[in-house]
């Protein structure tokens, strides 16, 4: 199969996959539901192509995918937590990080509920401004700054309660 040229719609598609499969995964808290999702937005922004405006391709994926996954929340209601093992692909993983405090950092995103985890993966993650997060998911940059406030302020705390060992200064 030959790979369509960069500056084609396919081809600027394309170039999105890596940041578009971190964002279903963290949305899906799943591997498998998080390709699910990626492939049924592909699909869909293919089809509907000539529905794109030609400003801000990227947002326009990334709205489609959250509306896409809230649609399929909506219909078919659960709750499950699910270990990340995206996180790989996420961030460079350390050769010697340790393996306890990833887990403690999965649990603390599994923590979350999903409108404080796709505010906290679009802003910090991928790097989006808060009016464009607040134009994707289409609620007040108000509504963002506080999500985002409060995802990280419960990550923090999370992080802290589950500190094993307290550090003390020598006496």
């Amino acid at each position: 199969m030959k790979t369509p040229p960069p500056d084609t719609f396919e081809g600027q598609i394309l170039a999105l996959l890596p940041s578009l499969r971190r964002y279903s995964r963290s949305l899906t808290r799943s591997d498998t539901e998080g390709e699910d999702l990626l492939q049924d937005c592909v699909e869909k922004v293919l089809a509907r192509r000539g529905q794109w405006r030609g400003i801000n391709l990227r947002g326009w994926v990334l709205t489609t995918m959250t509306n896409l996954y809230r649609n399929a929340r909506r219909s078919s209601p659960r709750n499950r937590l699910i270990e990340l093992d995206a996180a790989e692909e996420m961030a460079n993983p350390d050769a010697q990080s340790d393996p306890l405090e990833r887990l403690r950092l999965e649990q603390a995103l599994n923590s979350l509920s999903e409108d404080y985890r796709a505010v906290l993966m679009l802003v910090v993650i991928e790097g989006y401004s808060y009016a464009e997060v607040a134009t994707m998911l289409e609620i007040p940059i108000g509504t963002v700054m506080s999500r985002l406030s409060r995802a990280r302020q419960r990550m923090s705390e999370h992080m802290k309660a589950d500190n094993v060992i307290t550090l003390r200064r020598p006496k």
